[in-house]
């Protein structure tokens, strides 16, 4: 079966987002290191314009509309950082941007969004599909979709970030990158595979969201009911587009527990002094906590995002022991 996207289309969308998606910075912690057993190096997304990789693919897919589809906008459905991603791309061409949003997103994801001129509609995650709200809206405006994940320039744009990692940090024996729907692992996994035909490709998973590591097993798409504190990995099924290539070209998902994603947040706050949501942290939980093989000396890791409410840093505070 063909796969959705080449190298080639990851090469054409690095040249496109130019003009808009930073190229962001590679950091390395010798305390990280020895916690882990392996040469970490970072990716740090959560530098990207909008505080995460989304701005990668967005951009990608929106920059390459023509003007016709621009002035009737576009409309996306995310809970947080592709939204803010949509909203940034739309702004920079001009066009209008709709966002379907839950409710329960996380206040600063949705006061960003507004920010960069993106209307919300919200929804109620339990009870209505954010798909068919964006489907209603696109067939009442004729505006462009922009989805979160299943899309090739979406995926192409995502992969991007292992491209900017790999020619900086040269070979490795690994890359991870956080799994939701895919689009970023599937893209990462693409190029880097090209660059590096022996590198060793893995996603990172909470496990109360556990629906790529499942349909692994499985052989096919299988659904959950996500439940985690990582926000922007609660997919309930892996894209129809990106599954392929994650079975193709990721040797496996490993599953971390909330618990491992609080503590590595905390330790790259703390150690690295840099903030790292839940979501952006899988990655980096699932190599400080021993959960890839031990073989691996050298590891990429993409660091996916960095918007947290502020509020919500309590959480990370290590547990009180009585005395």
């Amino acid at each position: 079966m063909e796969l959705a996207i080449q190298p080639s289309d990851v090469r054409a969308a690095a040249e496109r987002i130019r003009p808009l998606a930073r190229r962001t910075p590679l950091v390395r912690s010798a305390g990280f290191d020895a916690e882990a057993g392996a040469r970490v190096f970072f990716k740090c997304e959560n530098f990207q314009k909008g505080g995460a990789f989304k701005i990668r693919g967005a951009a990608n897919l929106i920059l390459s509309l023509p003007p016709a589809a621009l002035a009737r906008g576009v409309v996306a459905y995310s809970s947080g950082n592709h939204a803010q991603a949509v909203a940034i791309a739309a702004g920079h061409v001009g066009a209008q941007a709709t966002i379907v949003m839950p409710r329960d997103a996380p206040r600063s994801k949705m006061e960003s969004t507004r920010a960069y001129g993106g209307l919300i509609i919200t929804y109620d995650r339990a009870t209505e599909s954010r798909e068919a709200i964006a489907d209603r809206i696109q067939k009442d405006t004729a505006a462009t979709l922009v989805p979160p994940f299943d899309h090739p320039m979406i995926m192409a744009g995502q992969g991007t970030a292992a491209l900017e990692l790999l020619d900086e940090a040269g070979p490795l024996d690994a890359v991870i990158t956080p799994v939701g729907g895919g689009g970023l692992l599937s893209g990462c996994a693409t190029i880097a595979k090209e660059l590096e035909p022996a590198i060793r490709v893995f996603g990172g998973e909470p496990e109360g969201a556990n629906d790529t590591f499942l349909s692994l097993m499985a052989g096919e798409r299988i659904a959950v009911q996500p439940n985690t504190i990582a926000d922007g990995l609660r997919v309930p099924k892996p894209g129809v587009l990106t599954f392929p290539i994650v079975q193709r070209l990721v040797e496996r998902v490993a599953l971390v527990t909330d618990d491992e994603i609080r503590a590595t947040v905390r330790f790259l706050l703390l150690r690295l002094k840099i903030l790292v949501e839940p979501s952006g942290a899988a990655g980096a939980a699932a190599v400080l906590f021993h959960k890839l093989p031990r073989e691996l000396r050298t590891i990429g890791v993409v660091l996916s995002g960095g918007n947290i409410d502020f509020e919500d840093l309590t959480r990370y505070a290590p547990p009180v022991t009585q005395t």
